[in-house]
């Protein structure tokens, strides 16, 4: 008996959400002054996200240049290995997809 008061209380929730976004009037089209704060948004945006990008550069270099420096004052001797830092234009300018695997999903298997 429960199970079936679970599932109409679902189905119920369910139902009126629907019924609720049914009623909802689409959004007003945009004017020039709300389509100009939308760019000036994506503009701020894009810029924190390069702000932040280049805060993670930094930290991941001193955190580096931190670990090396410990290793090395132990008598270990550590080699930086070198990531992809800018992999997707390297890989543009070959002409190579940046994403092989999704690309490669539905070739068939060489036997």
């Amino acid at each position: 008996m429960t199970t079936f008061r679970a599932l109409f209380a679902a189905l119920t929730v369910v139902a009126s959400f629907g019924f609720a976004l049914a009623k909802l009037p689409p959004p007003p089209p945009m004017d020039d002054a709300a389509k100009a704060a939308a760019e000036e948004k994506k503009a701020k945006d894009a810029a924190a996200a390069e702000a932040a990008k280049q805060l993670q550069a930094r930290t991941e270099d001193r955190i580096a240049a931190r670990y090396i420096a410990e290793q090395k004052a132990k008598g270990i001797v550590v080699t930086p290995q070198m990531g992809p830092a800018t992999g997707a234009s390297r890989d543009g300018a070959k002409g190579l997809s940046s994403q092989p695997e999704k690309a490669m999903v539905h070739s068939p298997a060489n036997k």
